[in-house]
């Protein structure tokens, strides 16, 4: 490895141990109660009154033994109790190997902090599942998609946690067949959960998943918190949190690496996402760091065919990041990304503050429509320090289309040792900017005002977690 290599990957390293101590989350407590049992606490939207250990059910934590029927006939059995206070299913000390399972509604995955869940490199064990209807094809390839590690369709209070358990999805298999173009599906992702409400995913680690990494989609009524997220930043697709047409969202105290983007707010594909039509809203995002030297920290597309409205992004730091908050769009997606606020963001290490991209490509097909033009407007930013950038800004909307109702206000970007001699690169785009420096391009003259913040509460933000307990002899 060159110098200049082994230089970037340390200075990545330490980013990473800074930020995950200073988010690290102070989650659930271990209590010793006498010799033989322990019990621990937990934050939960709801507690159970049934509870299991994956060992009930033949489960073997070695590593090497597959588990994948012990999941699936523990949650099978504790899914007929639901009616009756529901169940949480503890995944204890060990490595267990598995390949994909589904969740149960009224239901809670509690992996213990010295549990680690293994990803099986078995593609026996992955299963294929339809299509999703918002994009019309795979990701990876046009003609079928496997089922994610953990998977849950129409369901109704699920809770994925743990006292920082590890869930592994041994990545490089997958990573390796996708360089090599060997995939005929797509890869499947670590959690995804469809069509649900009432979903919460947190105090976890989750490591090389073989893509992404958790896809809420066509869900609501969403927490994910006290997350971290660790993938090479060389990985292939590895983004951290992917909302997809979701609505009431809250991602907070969480702190990801990626290949890819951080923090990717979706809504489908082109025409696919066009004819679906439901959009990601109600999203709110804060207290969350990343390290994603090729990609955002935050980027609002480019699938948001459904539409993207009401975003709240604060308190944001990244570090050796591509960009701050992005929009990627293009001709062909239609729909709308609007009403988004973003402010307080401390930003170390970037090629780009601000990005926005109305050429994007990548369609799923020849048969997008053309004339199917997104509406960009009313994006607001605040309160945002950056030190060694390369280019503050690249601002490109499409022509007769221009992105509208830009606000940008007290910014104060310190560049890089060789930065970009233009730092604000901006083509058809309307807006406003106030106290920003270095000063901005002309299509965004300046105006004495502070950009607005969204000042109503979303209903998730008001949602009160309860404090639950498990014991045994962990």
């Amino acid at each position: 490895m060159e110098f200049s290599k082994k230089s970037q990957v340390f200075e990545t390293l330490i980013s990473a141990i800074f930020l995950l101590e200073l988010l690290r989350p102070n989650v659930a407590e271990f209590r010793a109660v006498g010799l033989a049992t322990s019990t621990i606490t937990f934050r939960a939207l709801n507690c159970r009154k049934h509870s299991a250990v994956l060992t009930d059910f033949g489960g073997i934590g070695d590593g090497k033994t597959s588990n994948t029927k012990a999941f699936e006939a523990a949650i099978m059995n504790l899914s007929q109790v639901a009616p009756d206070g529901g169940a949480q299913l503890i995944v204890p000390p060990g490595k267990w190997l598995t390949g994909s399972f589904n969740l149960t509604s009224h239901f809670t995955l509690f992996v213990h902090k010295d549990a680690v869940i293994l990803g099986s490199q078995d593609e026996s064990e992955w299963p294929p599942v339809a299509l999703l209807p918002s994009y019309g094809r795979g990701r990876d390839a046009p003609s079928g998609r496997l089922s994610s590690l953990i998977f849950g369709t129409n369901l109704t209070d699920v809770v994925i946690t743990g006292n920082n358990g590890t869930i592994d999805g041994q990545g490089s298999y997958w990573w390796k067949l996708f360089r090599d173009n060997k995939m005929t599906v797509t890869r499947p992702y670590m959690i995804e959960i469809m069509y649900s409400k009432q979903v919460q995913i947190s105090n976890l680690t989750l490591v090389n998943s073989p893509s992404w990494n958790v896809h809420p989609i066509y869900s609501s009524d969403i927490i994910i918190q006290h997350l971290t997220v660790f993938a090479p930043v060389d990985s292939p697709n590895t983004d951290g949190i992917d909302p997809d047409s979701c609505t009431n969202t809250r991602i907070e105290d969480s702190f990801i690496v990626s290949g890819d983007d951080c923090i990717a707010v979706k809504s489908g594909w082109d025409e696919y996402g066009i004819k679906f039509n439901m959009p990601t809203k109600q999203l709110v995002i804060r207290r969350f760091a990343c390290i994603s030297p090729s990609s955002a920290t935050i980027a609002l597309g480019s699938e948001m065919s459904g539409g993207i409205e009401d975003v709240r992004v604060e308190d944001v730091t990244a570090i050796n990041t591509e960009s701050g908050v992005r929009i990627k769009t293009g001709v062909g997606r239609g729909a709308y990304v609007k009403d988004v606020y973003v402010r307080n963001m401390t930003l170390n290490t970037m090629k780009y503050v601000f990005w926005m991209t109305g050429d994007y490509g990548s369609h799923p097909d020849a048969e997008f429509d053309q004339n199917a033009f997104p509406v960009i407007k009313g994006i607001n930013y605040r309160d945002i320090v950056a030190d060694n950038v390369t280019q503050s800004a690249q601002l490109d909307g499409i022509g007769k289309h221009p992105f509208t109702d830009i606000c940008i206000s007290n910014v104060n970007i310190k560049l890089a040792a060789k930065p970009k001699g233009v730092q604000w690169n901006c083509s058809d785009v309307q807006g406003v900017t106030n106290r920003v420096s270095p000063e901005p391009c002309n299509l965004l003259p300046r105006k004495e005002i502070d950009c607005p913040f969204a000042k109503d509460r979303l209903p998730i933000e008001d949602v009160q977690l309860k404090t639950c307990s498990i014991s045994g002899n962990f």
